[in-house]
C-alpha cells in the first residue's frame, strides 16, 4: 500500500490504479466563462490574457475538485503545444493534463506524431519541473557514490533496498563510477513496510555500508534521527515516480529504470 494515500485521491479517481514499472510500489455555453488558449499574439495584452486564462482554469479545476470531494492543490497550469490543453502541476502528486475549459483531466502521455520518433508533449515540461526539484536537493541528504577520476555526468536514482532491480543496479555502481558517473541515491520506499529500513540506512553513520547490508535483507538498528526519507518519497510522487529504480539526469529527464553501466553511459551521451 502506498504512503499517504489521502494525497493520491486524485490519481485513484482518474485511473483507478497507479501504473508501475521495474520494482512497483506496493459550463453553460450561453455564459461568457468559456476558457480558451486564445490570446493576442504579442505584447502586454497577450501576457495579461494568458495570466487571466491560466487563473480562470485553476479556479475552475479547484471548484470541480471540491465538488467531487477531491483534495488536491493546483500549483500551476502551463499551456502545451496542443491547442486548449494545459499541463497541471499539483502539490504532492504527479502532473496531469487538463482541457482549457477545466472539464476534463487526462492522466498519461499525449504523443506527438510527425517525426522519426514518437515523443510525449509533456516530457520537456515535466523535465523542467524535475530539474528544479533535483537542484534543490542537498548532497548531505542523499547517498552519494562519487565518480572515479573526472566527473563527466551525475545521475539521480530513486531506490529502495527491498527492490530486486535496485539490487541489480547497485551491483554495477563500481562500473558506473569508473565511467566518470556520479550516482546520487534518493530514498523511495515502495510501501510503508519498507520505510523503517530506508530510514535506518539514512540514519546510519555510514550510509553506503548500511545500504549494502539492507539490500541483503539484514536488519538494521531502528532509525534514531531526523531524516529526509519521507520528504524524498513525496518528491518522487511530484516527479511521477511509480517504481524503482528510477534514473534521472541533471536536466530532470527520466532516462530509464534498471540499466547496465554501458546503457546508462549511452543514454547520458545522447
Amino acid at each position: 500500500m502506498l504512503l499517504n494515500r489521502s494525497k493520491l485521491m486524485l490519481a485513484c479517481l482518474i485511473a483507478g490504479s497507479i501504473s508501475v514499472s521495474a520494482c512497483s510500489k506496493n459550463q453553460d455555453s450561453k455564459k461568457d466563462d468559456t476558457l480558451t488558449a486564445t490570446a493576442p499574439a504579442t505584447g502586454e495584452a497577450s501576457n495579461l490574457t494568458d495570466r487571466d486564462t491560466k487563473q480562470k482554469l485553476i479556479q475552475t479545476l479547484q471548484a470541480n475538485f471540491q465538488k467531487a470531494g477531491v483534495k488536491a492543490k493546483i500549483l500551476d497550469a502551463k499551456p502545451t503545444e496542443m491547442p486548449n490543453l494545459y499541463w497541471i502541476s499539483m502539490e504532492g502528486m504527479s502532473s496531469v493534463y487538463a482541457t482549457a475549459d477545466g472539464k476534463f483531466l487526462i492522466q498519461g502521455d499525449v504523443i506527438r506524431l510527425g517525426g522519426k520518433e514518437l515523443s510525449s508533449i509533456g516530457d520537456s515540461l515535466q523535465a523542467a519541473e524535475n530539474k528544479k526539484h533535483l537542484s534543490q536537493l542537498k548532497t548531505e541528504d542523499l547517498l552519494v557514490y562519487p565518480a572515479k577520476g573526472k566527473t563527466k555526468h551525475v545521475i539521480y536514482v530513486f531506490t529502495d533496498a527491498s527492490c530486486p532491480y535496485c539490487h541489480k543496479l547497485h551491483e554495477h555502481i563500481p562500473e558506473i563510477n569508473a565511467k566518470g558517473i556520479e550516482v546520487r541515491y534518493i530514498a523511495w520506499p515502495r510501501g510503508e513496510q519498507f520505510m523503517p529500513a530506508m530510514e535506518s540506512v539514512w540514519c546510519s553513520p555510514n550510509r553506503q555500508t548500511a545500504f549494502d547490508q539492507a539490500i541483503t535483507g539484514a536488519q538494521l538498528p531502528p532509525a534514531t534521527c531526523q531524516n529526509p526519507v519521507r520528504a524524498q518519497y513525496e518528491l518522487g510522487l511530484k516527479m511521477g515516480v511509480n517504481g524503482t529504480p528510477a534514473i534521472y539526469n541533471v536536466e530532470g529527464e527520466h532516462i530509464g529504470a534498471y540499466m547496465t553501466a554501458d546503457e546508462i553511459e549511452s543514454r547520458l551521451n545522447k
